[in-house]
């Protein structure tokens, strides 16, 4: 990996935790030539990513600015040949720390110097978003009209989406008695029928499995004792329902009628701690 790092800061990490950056910047700085940048918002994020050169690319930030990061590249068609660092500073970590990035400032700078590649596989979608770790469809109520704006609390990520995620155009809200209700949604895996919108469901699921497939629970709604949940695994999972929100990692998208994810294998490199 190259010696020479490009450090991006999101806005919201400096202004929320100062310290943690500070600290972060300081590691960094004291054992690689990093050149530092500090981006007011998504165009300045893009410009400053895309022209890193030789430079390797440390994010400083939460699970919304690296999904930002990989859907920039990976729309871009640069995500294959460009291994991304991380420093976690935030509200939202969860993601990152699946992924096996430490959560702490220094550790997780110490793994940026000390660190090794880990090829990741990334759910895409038929509207060219990435997943990098857990996809869900909640219930209805979970997910009301207006809550992709509730989940945006940074005013420029709000930018971001609109300057990056093709956006199915806004559907007539659904009625009152519809939002509280079950989701029916038809879910496929592979062209295979796991589920019918004969059967109501209280959620579904999409989780990266073994390379190259995902791992799909789809939860049904019963009368009285638990359903036992639906699983499969396949490489491509399509999902039709009416004017359904779907989480994914840190932000809600919707609501559309049907999307088609697929499992693209390998297709982005995180710097993680090496194994001792």
């Amino acid at each position: 990996m190259s010696d020479q790092l490009l450090v991006i800061i999101d806005p919201v990490a400096r202004r929320t935790d100062p310290e943690s950056v500070r600290i972060a910047k300081d590691v960094l700085s004291a054992g690689a030539a990093t050149k530092v940048c500090l981006p007011e918002g998504p165009e300045e994020f893009a410009r400053m990513l895309l022209r890193r050169g030789s430079r390797r690319p440390v994010v400083i930030g939460d699970d919304r600015t690296l999904a930002w990061a990989v859907t920039l590249l990976h729309r871009r068609r640069e995500l294959a040949g460009c291994a991304l660092s991380v420093v976690p500073v935030g509200g939202r970590l969860s993601v990152m720390g699946a992924l096996g990035v430490p959560t702490g400032a220094v550790a997780a700078a110490r793994a940026v110097l000390d660190g090794a590649e880990r090829r990741l596989d990334l759910l895409v979608d038929d509207s060219d978003g990435v997943v990098l770790g857990e996809l869900r469809i909640p219930p209805l109520r979970e997910a009301p009209p207006g809550a992709e704006g509730a989940e945006a609390v940074r005013p420029w990520l709000r930018t971001c989406r609109s300057l990056v995620h093709a956006l199915v155009p806004a559907r007539p809200a659904r009625a009152a008695a519809d939002a509280d209700g079950p989701a029916r949604l038809r879910v496929e895996v592979d062209g295979e029928l796991l589920v019918g919108t004969e059967q109501p469901v209280s959620g579904v699921s999409v989780l990266p499995g073994a390379a190259g497939v995902a791992e799909v629970e789809v939860r049904p709604v019963s009368v009285g004792a638990a359903a036992t949940p639906l699983r499969a695994t396949g490489r491509r999972v399509t999902v039709t329902g009416a004017d359904f929100r779907y989480r994914a990692d840190a932000a809600v998208s919707g609501p559309v009628r049907r999307r088609t994810w697929t499992v693209a294998q390998g297709a982005w490199a995180l710097t993680v701690p090496a194994a001792e």
